[in-house]
């Protein structure tokens, strides 16, 4: 039961963190269009940004198959 309950806070963080670094890539792109940066980490842009909450979000929904696996042997037993 604690191991379901930590897979599910890591799950909703790594949900919450994809979708804030996917916000602050649009924000970052916009600025950079205007002319603009927010960060000031060299390498970092915002396409970095959006494929590092890609990989989250991959994590996210391999949780979730986890989650849905274990549910449906619950159920078939």
């Amino acid at each position: 039961m604690v191991l379901e309950k930590l897979i599910s806070l890591i799950s909703r963080l790594f949900f919450l963190g994809a979708f804030l670094l996917f916000g602050l890539a649009l924000v970052e792109r916009l600025a950079f269009a205007a002319g603009y940066t927010l960060l000031f980490v060299g390498p970092v842009t915002g396409g970095r940004l959006m494929e590092i909450a890609v990989v989250l979000l991959v994590f996210v929904i391999a949780l979730q198959l986890r989650e849905m696996k274990v549910e449906i042997k619950k159920r078939n037993q």
